[in-house]
């Protein structure tokens, strides 16, 4: 399987990979986790703009995320998938379309851009939950304040994005729940997609 977790910040993309990487591994499944922007060369200049985002154009923003796309795609993403293993990644492609989108870019084409090399997932798994409880969340785990990225107007934009997407490989997940909760439906769903396989 390749599943990619999305949403807006906050909403437990990471902790809820972590969950179900866990549980594929007890089942015997050898799985790969992975996230973008990647700690490669263009992943570490996307991360130097968290704080400094008004430095690049949304031309050159985008074309760094490409090109650390491609290079995910190729060194890690399409050997996972060939090799048999599950593919878990926080953050892929829908990200950069309604992260780019609510700067002013155009979803469609940025979607297309990136459909043109990168293996499509088989369940895009996108967490919802309030800005609010997003931004509550990333202050008191991460004990910092939000980034660039992560402004409360700037993700209101963003989640009414990824709102309105639509793909049949979709699946929304309420987040805003507890943990274990989320881990839960999201279990539901992994399990309904292998059964159908």
């Amino acid at each position: 399987m390749f599943i990619v977790f999305e949403g807006i910040d906050g909403t437990g993309k990471t902790t809820q990979m972590k969950l179900l990487a866990e549980k594929l591994r007890q089942q015997g499944r050898q799985v790969v986790e992975t996230f973008e922007p990647t700690a490669g060369v263009y992943g570490k200049k996307l991360r130097q703009l968290f704080r400094r985002r008004d430095e690049l154009s949304l031309q050159d923003e985008l074309d760094l995320f490409i090109a650390d796309r491609r290079e995910h795609v190729a060194t890690l993403i399409s050997p996972g998938i060939a090799a048999g293993h599950d593919v878990l990644c926080d953050r892929y492609y829908l990200s950069t379309a309604a992260y780019q989108g609510a700067r002013g870019g155009d979803v469609a084409a940025i979607i297309d851009l990136n459909r043109a090399f990168a293996p499509e997932p088989d369940l895009f798994v996108i967490l919802e939950t309030p800005v609010t409880v997003g931004r509550t969340r990333i202050s008191a785990i991460r004990g910092e304040e939000p980034n660039d990225f992560e402004q409360a107007d700037y993700l209101e934009r963003v989640g009414e994005i990824f709102r309105q997407l639509r793909r049949d490989n979709i699946i929304r997940i309420n987040a805003a729940a507890d943990i274990n909760t989320v881990h839960r439906r999201i279990m539901a769903v992994v399990d309904n997609f292998l059964m159908d396989s």
